[in-house]
């Protein structure tokens, strides 16, 4: 006698359904109205949010500006001639894996949907931005690293 792996399968799956049907004092059969009062049907209702209607623009400025004068403060002096082209680039890699953590952060959070490519594109760069000119901020004013 040759079992088929599909057939034991199928076997296990009607047991479960069986049991899972029937379990309790009886089987009770749900009306629609019964569903639509326990809301399976439905998809849960977002809360309305209390945001502005320019909310990114406003945060992708606020970002934008703070980036801005963390690049001045960082290249208004000399770079220390040292492997200075290596260390902006490995900043900027840190920066860029940092504003990556946060999008997917966001993601999870199911905060980061944008209406139209426009918004996404701005608050994404002046993101990215904000945090490769923090790291250099970070790096070059500290004074620990160098």
């Amino acid at each position: 006698m040759s079992w088929n792996l599909l057939d034991v399968f199928g076997f296990i799956f009607d047991v479960v359904e069986l049991l899972s049907s029937n379990s309790g004092s009886g089987a009770r059969f749900h009306s629609k109205s019964d569903l639509k009062s326990l809301n399976y049907d439905e998809k849960p209702q977002k809360k309305d949010s209390k945001r502005s209607q320019y909310f990114t623009e406003k945060l992708s400025v606020i970002f934008i500006a703070v980036a801005a004068l963390s690049f001045f403060m960082v290249f208004k002096d000399p770079l220390p001639e040292e492997n200075y082209i290596q260390t902006i680039v490995v900043a900027s890699i840190i920066g860029l894996g940092i504003a990556f953590l946060l999008f997917f952060i966001l993601h999870v959070m199911e905060l980061y949907y944008f209406k139209n490519l426009f918004k996404l594109l701005l608050f994404s760069s002046s993101v990215i931005a904000f945090c490769i000119s923090v790291v250099l901020c970070i790096y070059f004013k500290s004074g620990i690293f160098i």
